[in-house]
């Protein structure tokens, strides 16, 4: 009798040796570890500066939409406030734009980056986040604070003098983005996984593994539990007990999520479209159409509040904050709210992802919200499914990274009662935005953005 051949086996088997060797080659190269220690010290002073860069922004928006409109005799900022902010924000940006190394950062509108902010290009960068955030831009400061980190660690690296090559380099901003990135979600793992998603380790054959991967995961989380609550069997978990939970799954979330994960590919992905041809547009005359765009947001804001009788910083700056209010009480938002907020802070969105400085992701959260929140009543939906899948699939279609997308929503609502529908929603958002037509390529970079494939061959990191 012939034995079974256990050449398949002895093969992974000798396979997995020799990847523990190179990782171990990786580990021990003293460059390597030079990267490693040096990113360990720059976590301290690059999450610091990150920090007060995030509250000299929170202080100058709250001065600007708050305490000056309370000062001036009104009890929330007029119909019209937006429209003066803005058209300073616009020239602002497009003079930094036209005459300062970087350009003031990369175009919102090409997605996040890693790489590509030097240290003499991070003052414009910074200068037009400050012109952009506080002054109504619909955008977020997580890509400034990706640029931010980066070079400040790049700076830092600088000053030591130590040698370096073009992959350190790589690792090191990447690294320092990450220690600035933490700062506004407050948490070290979503900027982990944001950068690791972002600096494209593993190219398009990271996303072909993790998509089943999540996939399966979302759906056995959900037979597992089901099973289990039917049954009143118990298997034991790691899981908290929250004073709140958030309620629990039915079959009608779970089948609501699939077309509203589509419905909001399918309109974030011609917003996005629309987007870079508007930036290739403004890279035409920079000062000028930055002027026009930016007050052509002002004035969607202008008629939110005038159609609604609410503020117009609804529709302005990032949604931030507004987020947490419709997450507080989405009842207070009729339907013509929802729906004059999700069309002009739509609109606005678009115009200043082409043309003003931010980062893409607190705009696209609130906008899925606030699908969630509309679509709500309907038959067997729940208010926070509804949210939970909103934001999932916004976040997953604009960023096009579903697992950064699924782990910055679970930690945004608290507990992981809602990660099935959030991968399911993430996945299904993710395939259908890639499978939509690609549109308009980015006008060639004004000097910000640049590629980083480096940063996913830490093995060269080992060479002076």
């Amino acid at each position: 009798m012939t034995e079974p051949s256990t050449q398949p086996a002895d093969r992974g088997s000798g396979q997995q040796t020799q990847e523990a060797d190179r990782l171990r080659e990786i580990l021990r190269a003293p460059g390597y570890l030079r990267v490693l220690v040096f990113a360990a010290f720059i976590g301290i002073p690059v999450s610091l500066i990150a920090f007060w860069f995030l509250v000299g922004l929170h202080e100058l928006e709250h001065g600007l939409w708050a305490n000056l409109p309370h000062g001036l005799g009104w009890d929330a900022p007029p119909w019209w406030w937006p429209l003066p902010l803005l058209l300073v924000a616009g020239a602002v940006v497009g003079l930094l734009a036209g005459r300062l190394p970087g350009a003031g950062g990369h175009i919102p509108a090409s997605g996040l980056h890693t790489g590509g902010t030097s240290p003499v290009t991070l003052p414009g960068v910074l200068l037009a986040a400050v012109a952009s955030l506080p002054f109504g831009a619909v955008l977020g400061p997580e890509a400034p604070l990706i640029a931010l980190g980066g070079g400040l660690a790049l700076l830092f690296h600088g000053l030591t003098r130590a040698p370096s090559t073009p992959q350190s380099t790589a690792l090191l901003g990447a690294a320092g983005a990450a220690a600035a990135i933490a700062a506004i979600f407050g948490n070290p793992l979503i900027a982990a996984v944001l950068l690791i998603e972002v600096a494209g380790v593993g190219g398009p054959q990271l996303f072909a593994v993790i998509l089943p991967a999540l996939v399966s995961s979302g759906v056995g989380a959900l037979v597992f539990t089901g099973f289990g609550r039917w049954t009143g069997l118990e298997t034991g978990n790691l899981s908290l007990q929250l004073s709140k939970p958030l309620p629990r799954l039915d079959a009608a979330d779970v089948l609501w999520t699939i077309p509203i994960a589509v419905a909001l590919a399918v309109l974030l992905h011609p917003m996005l479209r629309a987007a870079r041809r508007l930036a290739a547009y403004v890279a035409g005359g920079v000062l000028s159409r930055t002027v026009l765009c930016a007050v052509a947001a002002g004035v969607c804001a202008a008629v939110y509040a005038l159609i609604t009788g609410r503020t117009p910083a609804d529709v302005a700056l990032s949604g931030q904050t507004t987020l947490g209010r419709l997450a507080a009480d989405p009842h207070a938002w009729g339907v013509g709210a929802l729906i004059a907020v999700l069309l002009l802070k739509g609109v606005a969105y678009t115009l200043c992802l082409g043309s003003l400085r931010g980062g893409p992701v607190f705009p696209a959260l609130f906008l899925g919200a606030a699908v969630g929140a509309l679509l709500a009543p309907l038959p067997g939906l729940g208010l926070v499914p509804a949210m939970a899948a909103g934001m999932a699939a916004a976040t997953a279609a604009t960023l096009r990274l579903p697992v950064s997308s699924v782990v910055l929503v679970v930690l945004l609502l608290g507990s992981s009662a809602m990660m099935p529908i959030v991968i399911l929603a993430a996945v299904i958002a993710f395939v259908a935005t890639e499978l939509l037509p690609a549109g308009t390529a980015m006008p060639p970079s004004t000097g910000a953005e640049q590629p980083t494939a480096e940063a996913g061959n830490p093995e060269a990191a080992g060479a002076p």
